[in-house]
């Protein structure tokens, strides 16, 4: 088989505990991302947050591409947007394919290969200006350099993500803070509703949703990420070219 355009390489992100002789990588097939899966932030982006169980509705999903996937923490300002914003999530890991059917909550944890810190980066004007003319929210989400990302620590060296929490700071300042006990769905029934439309796949990652406290990130601003006790991503906004 001849190509007629040189193939791009697949994104491959780090998993700690490999050897320095044998590094290990995940290489990654799909993003999937949850939005408005923190009731505080739901609440601040003016949504209605749910009071019980039965009163959640659907789970709402966007994907970004693969190629979005920051690796080394330097992330250059996307063109096209005035108001860049951090959204500090955990990353879920996929490392087994789902049988055919609908993935059992019960079952679902069985398909987890293990977990990171990330960014969702939003181009919040464009995506404000795609929810009011009642459009997609592609150009606000899926664009180049929109999800750094941590190496994967694999889920037998987390355990239970219950007790655990996320941070984001900024410059030094605490600006995002949230406890797994807050997801309004958790990572099993996350599973459960996106093989109700998907095919999930080893090597598929899942974008939780981020807690309360999304602000702009400008040029030359610094970040750390933090799943506590387990891992951090640190990394900082650079100008747009100035990097390979």
């Amino acid at each position: 088989m001849n190509d007629v355009i040189r193939a791009p390489a697949q994104p491959r992100i780090p998993v700690r505990g490999a050897d320095a002789d044998a590094a290990a990588f995940f290489p990654v097939r799909r993003i999937y991302c949850v939005g408005r899966n923190f009731a505080d932030h739901a609440r601040e982006m003016g949504a209605a947050v749910p009071t019980s169980a039965a009163d959640r509705g659907n789970p709402v999903f966007f994907c970004k591409p693969a190629d979005a996937l920051v690796l080394d923490g330097v992330v250059p300002y996307p063109r096209g947007t005035r108001d860049l914003h951090h959204e500090v999530e955990l990353v879920v890991a996929l490392g087994s394919d789902a049988p055919a059917g609908l993935v059992d909550p019960a079952d679902a944890m069985g398909l987890v290969f293990g977990y990171a810190i990330g960014l969702d980066l939003t181009r919040r004007d464009l995506q404000a200006a795609a929810k009011a003319k009642g459009l997609p929210w592609d150009t606000g989400k899926a664009f180049d350099h929109s999800a750094p990302v941590s190496e994967l620590v694999p889920a037998r060296a987390v355990g239970d993500l219950a007790p655990r929490t996320l941070t984001l700071q900024v410059n030094g300042q605490l600006r995002q803070h949230g406890a797994f006990a807050d997801l309004v769905w958790s990572v099993p029934e996350i599973l459960h509703e996106l093989s109700k439309l998907y095919a999930l796949r080893a090597g598929d990652l899942v974008f939780m949703g981020t807690p309360a406290g999304v602000a702009p990130l400008q040029v030359g601003d610094t970040f750390t990420a933090a799943l506590d006790g387990v891992v951090e991503l640190q990394g900082h906004v650079v100008t747009e070219g100035s990097i390979a």
